[in-house]
């Protein structure tokens, strides 16, 4: 089974960063509302990131690690991946 930890791009241009084994699942989630307590009042939201992980230990770290960093050095991770579209 392989993890991905993203970063989504929530209606109000917030980020939420989180892990999941199914990417196309969870979005659907989240947009359902029924995902997460913050992005349930933050809908639609939209994949801005996402990276591979061996397993979900380092899925979790990675997470840790993202949610750690400030606005700006999100923003820089997401632009140098090219996965956001202005």
């Amino acid at each position: 089974m392989s993890w991905i930890c993203y970063i989504l791009e929530c209606a109000d241009g917030t980020f939420y960063t989180g892990i999941t084994n199914d990417l196309v699942k969870r979005l659907a989630a989240h947009n359902a509302g029924t995902a997460s307590k913050y992005t349930r009042s933050r809908v639609p939201v939209q994949v801005a990131y996402s990276e591979g992980q061996p397993d979900r230990a380092a899925a979790s770290r990675r997470e840790m690690a993202i949610k750690r960093l400030p606005r700006a050095a999100k923003w820089r991770l997401i632009q140098a991946a090219g996965t956001r579209v202005e």
